[in-house]
């Protein structure tokens, strides 16, 4: 029979060992698991954005679609932090924003926004974040340029119910969302909803909810809109900013063609003058003849 001492010395000495090759495979495997992390991000972020994509061109094609990363405060500016936006963390800044609200931070959260060029179209991709029913749901949300329509989508979830609230990591449910609008007819924001039972195929903001998945279809509606209303400021900020460049190039068109008209007037005047002055000369010459 081994001794007590034996067993205790034993056993430590099996834990300790499981223990470091369990930490050195950790180390090891890491910075592979932190890669498919980003690989998958890339592919999700261009899949909204209807760009296919493998593991092995994701990064190339993310670096020759997606044009441009900002970072949208609360305000609806563009900042600049130092930080590129693939690499906040949107958990982190849903809780500063929330922390701001309730008084009980002042850290300014800033919300990522990836641009997105293919074939001549420009879409705006939004992450999204919230819960469903056994755990977080987040995704992407591309919108056209008219930052109203959208054109595609991609969602995903942590443990949501096989068959039921899975299924919104379906492309055939995905598919629901294209062409919906997150603005009303009057400009007001109204995201998208997912409802039950109802035929939202004439519905602008309506998505058909998942059959048995009530809760899972709530928490997706309020995880578009609490994630999309950050962005609403930006988005009438760029309007304005597109109306304000709209008018300033109608303006330099009306003033171009002022002074286009201004020097038709005066190189005509340039060239009567220069008849009379001819026409003067041959007068002049004529008496000179005459006499």
């Amino acid at each position: 029979m081994f001794s007590n001492r034996y067993i205790f010395v034993y056993a430590t000495i099996f834990v300790v060992v499981i223990a470091a090759v369990l930490s050195t495979s950790a180390k090891f495997l890491q910075p592979f698991q932190e890669r498919n992390i980003r690989v998958a991000k890339i592919q999700d972020i261009l899949a909204s954005a209807g760009v296919e994509s493998t593991r092995a061109n994701a990064e190339q094609l993310f670096d020759k679609h997606i044009v441009d990363q900002l970072l949208i405060n609360r305000h609806g500016k563009v900042v600049s932090d130092g930080r590129q936006a693939f690499d906040i963390d949107l958990k982190d800044e849903l809780r500063n924003l929330q922390n701001i609200e309730n008084g009980r931070s002042t850290v300014e959260p800033v919300f990522p926004l990836f641009i997105s060029e293919n074939k001549g179209q420009k879409l705006y991709v939004i992450p999204v974040l919230g819960r469903g029913l056994w755990g977080p749901l987040w995704g992407y949300v591309a919108l056209k340029d008219d930052f109203n329509t959208i054109a595609g989508v991609v969602f995903d979830h942590a443990g949501e119910t096989p068959g039921l609230g899975s299924q919104v990591a379906e492309p055939w449910f995905q598919q629901k969302f294209i062409g919906k609008q997150i603005f009303d007819n009057n400009g007001k924001f109204v995201s998208v909803k997912l409802i039950k039972g109802g035929n939202t195929a004439n519905n602008p903001h309506g998505v058909d909810a998942l059959s048995g998945g009530t809760i899972t279809s709530d928490g997706l509606s309020e995880t578009i809109r609490q994630s999309l209303v950050n962005y609403v400021q930006y988005f009438a900020n760029y309007r304005q900013e597109l109306l304000a460049a709209e008018a300033r190039k109608l303006e330099e068109i009306r003033l171009a063609e002022v002074q286009r008209v201004q020097d038709s007037i005066e190189h005509e005047q340039a060239l009567q003058r220069e008849r009379y002055r001819r026409w003067q000369q041959q007068q002049q010459q004529q008496q000179q003849t005459e006499e």
